[in-house]
């Protein structure tokens, strides 16, 4: 099994902070008022500071784990994933589903040097994210990952 590429500790992270920030955000939209209301201002910048830095934590933590726990493998029927950190989930994507590759590179993943591959497969419309979907892989594997693929689906309908 491969492991994602590094930087992908970032993707996480950041997205960890999106997770854990932004219900956050909202919730101090009521807590704070309230604590400057009971108590008085300081006690209220004591309440803000330690959720920051529960943010920081929680989501290093998360992109720990996340990172920790993503997996890959191409098998001789297809790709196999593995990830999750309480509910794992395992996935199957056969090369005969197979119908497009793409290698997408956000700003974070130009940031840090990897590419996101993006396998697309009959029958999985309606779908935010393709199926088989490798988020940080480095950019020249990436590469390699889509002739691969393309080589195998070609070979399959000849």
């Amino acid at each position: 099994m491969n492991q994602l590429h590094p930087g992908a500790r970032w993707q996480f992270r950041i997205t960890g902070y999106f997770l854990f920030g932004i219900p956050g955000f909202f919730l101090s939209l009521w807590i704070i008022p309230f604590a400057i209301l009971l108590f008085n201002s300081s006690i209220a910048g004591i309440i803000l500071i330690s959720y920051i830095v529960f943010v920081i934590i929680a989501s290093e933590i998360y992109a720990r784990l996340s990172y920790n726990r993503w997996f890959y493998e191409f098998t001789d029927e297809g790709l196999r994933l593995e990830r999750g950190i309480i509910w794992k989930r395992y996935s199957n994507v056969p090369y005969e589903r197979i119908q497009n590759i793409d290698v997408y590179r956000g700003i974070i993943a130009r940031m840090f040097g990897f590419s996101s591959v993006l396998i697309q497969t009959a029958g999985y419309s309606g779908q935010i994210n393709a199926e088989g979907s490798i988020p940080a892989v480095d950019i020249n594997q990436a590469e390699k990952i889509r002739i691969f693929i393309m080589k195998k689906i070609t070979n399959m309908r000849k």
